[in-house]
């Protein structure tokens, strides 16, 4: 996959895409293409990483948490409370 390296403004090609989204792993290995050879792989940091349209990458590849800002947290109903309900 094509991305823009936001800094400097070079095409940076990342091919590992589990990586690239796993929320988990804030680098991923990538190669920048400009010059006549090919560059060596070298870590980026996702946050330095966009598309070509300047887009930001999806939040979900970078934020372990970002699911977490909008939860609203669970009241049990009478039904769930009541003791000796299984939820059939």
């Amino acid at each position: 996959m094509l991305l823009k390296h936001a800094r400097t403004g070079h095409l940076v090609e990342v091919s590992d895409m589990t990586t690239l989204t796993n929320p988990f792993r804030d680098k991923v290995d990538g190669q920048f293409l400009w010059g006549e050879e090919t560059q060596d792989p070298e870590p980026f940091t996702k946050q330095d990483l966009v598309f070509p349209s300047d887009e930001q990458l999806p939040q979900c590849w970078w934020d372990t948490h970002f699911q977490e800002e909008g939860l609203v947290p669970h009241s049990p109903t009478a039904s769930e409370r009541t003791p000796g309900y299984y939820g059939a």
